[in-house]
């Protein structure tokens, strides 16, 4: 389960005209939005990359204008493992439970997930906030994901394992987020 002593969220290449193809956009958009509010509730650490930002365009404005003070960090390998930056701010940031959400699910979801679990880290993609351009290859992303070894959650499984009581101080905003 996760804690917030150990969570950290992770979006992958929310970015131009790539992320405006997806599979459920619109649903992936306002999922991923949520999980930045609710983090930023718990103050807690979130990261974002971006692909060849200069070929594919910077994050999108739905998500951008909610991740005021968080850098994305610019890559070109699928996987975000294999991007120093990306491992340094990673391991520096000593939270062992990814929070994965992303685009494309098959492609650099996929390949970062497995690189994270190779490494000791436990990963739980949240299905409603991952997606591909196509259902099947979102649906096999999952899939893959999950048979390695990956928790599957849900944007509000995430918010509510985290807040875990409704008697915290944060719960009203939680359940604000959510609605």
């Amino acid at each position: 389960m996760l804690s917030r002593t150990a969570a950290v969220l992770i979006m992958i290449d929310f970015q131009g005209n790539l992320a405006r193809v997806m599979v459920d956009k619109e649903n992936l958009f306002a999922n991923s939005a949520k999980l930045i509010q609710g983090f930023k509730a718990l103050n807690l650490p979130i990261m974002v990359t971006e692909q060849i930002p200069e070929k594919l365009g910077p994050t999108i404005p739905q998500l951008s204008g909610e991740l005021e003070g968080v850098r994305p960090i610019a890559k070109e390998s699928f996987s975000c493992w294999a991007n120093a930056l990306f491992h340094d701010q990673l391991e520096s940031v000593t939270r062992r439970h990814v929070v994965l959400t992303g685009i494309e699910c098959h492609v650099c979801v996929y390949q970062t997930a497995l690189d994270l679990m190779a490494n000791g880290y436990t990963v739980h993609l949240v299905a409603d906030a991952v997606s591909s351009r196509t259902p099947e290859n979102r649906e096999v992303g999952i899939q893959a994901i999950k048979s390695a070894g990956a928790q599957i959650t849900s944007t509000e499984m995430v918010l509510f394992e985290l807040l875990r009581t409704a008697a915290d101080p944060k719960a009203k905003e939680i359940f604000k987020i959510v609605k």
